[in-house]
């Protein structure tokens, strides 16, 4: 079995198509979306209608949650993208949840198995240690985890036993964030990320895949629509 993991499009349209043009090509048998698949200043509600239209699971990230809860104090991201989505959209955000047990020894979410906000592999500085990854596992069952979030591609086999892949994002190669402080993440490369997942000789095991697309296209509908700090991220991988 071949599994096509995507994650944090955030309304990349053109990375996205990239990769499943990639994955098709892969004999994927099936496909997961980890979520935050539409919050930035790009094709907010074009991805969205391309994403109903799949027969995929789909996750709710923290934007999901983010765009379902507005306020004054929103992100700029999530206000560009909550702007554009109409009431069919926002109604099949409300679907999704940030978690969900694919198969029995796989399970998939958006940044660990009980929060949409917290990154299991990592912190804001550096790699989460051993004993961090254990406490954001605690409880877990599954010996695979498959999460997102945090943009960074990684697959970690613990010492404990589980096998954890984060597919790195298909559409947003580096951000700022103030959560849970400022900080910046930088991939340094401009390409699409995913990761196809194999079940192989009785052993999970995962291929992390980067994918070339048109990122000057959307590096310069982020200058467009006011947002230089995209603009550098998607043209370079770093924030400046």
């Amino acid at each position: 079995m071949k599994i096509a993991v995507v994650s944090d499009i955030h309304g990349n349209l053109l990375a996205l198509e990239a990769v499943v043009r990639d994955f098709a090509s892969q004999g994927v048998g099936a496909v997961v979306n980890l979520g935050d698949s539409v919050s930035g200043p790009l094709m907010p509600l074009e991805t969205a209608q391309y994403l109903m239209a799949q027969n995929w699971h789909h996750l709710a990230g923290n934007h999901e949650r983010q765009l379902l809860n507005m306020t004054d104090k929103s992100g700029a991201s999530d206000k560009f993208a909550h702007a554009r989505l109409g009431v069919a959209e926002l109604n099949w955000l409300a679907t999704l949840t940030h978690s969900h047990q694919l198969l029995p020894d796989v399970l998939l979410c958006h940044g660990t198995p009980t929060s949409d906000c917290t990154s299991l592999l990592q912190t804001a500085e550096r790699n989460a240690t051993r004993e961090e990854v254990e406490f954001r596992l605690a409880g877990t069952p599954a010996s695979v985890i498959v999460c997102g979030h945090t943009h960074v591609p990684r697959a970690v086999r613990t010492a404990s036993g589980h096998f954890i892949v984060n597919p790195g994002s298909v559409g947003h190669p580096a951000y700022a964030d103030d959560y849970p402080h400022q900080h910046v993440v930088e991939t340094g490369s401009p390409d699409a990320r995913y990761a196809i997942l194999e079940r192989r000789d009785g052993a999970w095991k995962a291929v992390l895949r980067t994918v070339v697309y048109d990122h000057v296209a959307m590096a310069a509908l982020a200058r467009c629509n006011g947002r230089p700090d995209w603009e550098i991220a998607l043209l370079t991988g770093y924030m400046s």
